[in-house]
């Protein structure tokens, strides 16, 4: 089984037929669920893309995440210990906010050992680091 890391971003473009994206996502996650792909958020993710999507694509999105389309990790308060130096960080170094969303991948991503991400914050991602120096690998 593979497990990939999605950002709002995407979990966005999956719904809305109409975004710029939506191809690029829909046809990635299709040919990787035959292979045996699982995709794996948080719930600040969840939230920013529900937020931006309008009804009736927000509850089809939360269907599906309901019905298992995506695994939502939780987190506990103390991890916000491990994500508010890095937001802070981040945001002071470059003047571009990590905001809670992506502080919860890079989170998960080193709790979990997943390398892997669907994100269209490309520029974000590809200057955040986990603990140990490693980059994610941008979907």
């Amino acid at each position: 089984m593979r497990n990939v890391l999605i950002d709002a971003g995407p979990l966005i473009a999956l719904f809305a037929v109409d975004d710029a994206h939506h191809v690029r996502y829909d046809r990635l996650v299709a040919e990787s669920a035959e292979s045996g792909l699982r995709l794996v958020t948080t719930w600040p993710c969840v939230v920013e893309a529900s937020y931006i999507l309008e009804a009736p694509l927000r509850f089809e999105l939360l269907e599906w995440i309901e019905r298992g389309g995506v695994q939502v990790f939780p987190f506990d308060t103390p991890a916000l210990a491990v994500m508010l130096p890095w937001m802070r960080r981040y945001t002071e170094k470059t003047k571009r906010d990590m905001d809670l969303a992506d502080a919860s991948l890079l989170w998960l991503a080193n709790e979990s050992g997943l390398r892997e991400i669907m994100t269209l914050d490309v520029k974000d991602f590809a200057r955040y680091r986990l603990p140990d120096g490693e980059a994610l690998a941008l979907l």
